[in-house]
């Protein structure tokens, strides 16, 4: 039987290549969508669950009968922040159904203990704070949350992100940064390949071109 994935954010910039990404690798797809689209309706083995990740009984409908979730829920810089909250739904909901692995991503600029960022990215994380305070708070409960969890849990830490870029080399560190852009594809790349890799269970590494 083929292990199913539950897709969170799965139309936004990394999420678009994940669903196509998954199945390519043999993977199952259960995906959280407001509006189904067309592209992705015509693939037997990608479900779209119509619905609202700060809604419990639709994550719930989306995480049932999986055996993994990935989130890559977004939003403006702007939004009032909703990273914490939908992580938390998503930790209780997989508590209740029995799943372990989690695979999450946030942005290059969260300072955890431990890192070793050059001079010009702890400068940009210190913007960050300034800039988007808010969004930065809500960024660092989401990972303490994930810390308290329980689950086999990874976070990403990315940099800009850039659409429609070939697929490069994919750059791995555990305490900087090592560049200054990813492509959307490399995401779900990596993202995929997390799936069955317990190497980073735990941990936040950065990823980069």
């Amino acid at each position: 039987m083929k292990n199913t994935i539950a897709i969170i954010g799965g139309t936004g910039r990394a999420g678009k290549f994940l669903a196509k990404s998954a199945v390519k690798k043999g993977y199952n797809v259960r995906m959280l969508v407001r509006t189904p689209k067309e592209s992705l309706l015509d693939d037997p083995n990608i479900i779209l669950i119509q619905g609202d990740a700060r809604n419990p009984n639709d994550i719930l409908s989306l995480l049932s009968g999986c055996h993994a979730v990935i989130n890559t829920f977004g939003q403006p810089n702007k939004a009032v922040p909703l990273y914490s909250k939908i992580t938390a739904l998503v930790i209780q909901t997989m508590k209740e159904l029995e799943i372990k692995r989690y695979i999450g991503v946030t942005g290059g600029s969260l300072d955890i203990d431990g890192d070793k960022k050059s001079v010009l990215n702890k400068i940009g994380a210190m913007a960050f704070r300034i800039l988007y305070s808010e969004m930065m708070k809500d960024k660092r409960k989401e990972l303490h949350l994930l810390q308290a969890s329980k689950l086999d849990w990874t976070l990403i830490r990315l940099p800009f992100v850039k659409e429609n870029e070939k697929s490069k080399a994919i750059k791995e560190d555990d305490f900087d940064m090592p560049g200054f852009n990813i492509s959307s594809r490399d995401i779900a790349r990596f993202m995929i390949e997390q799936l069955h890799n317990p190497y980073y269970i735990g941990k936040t590494p950065f990823i980069s071109n």
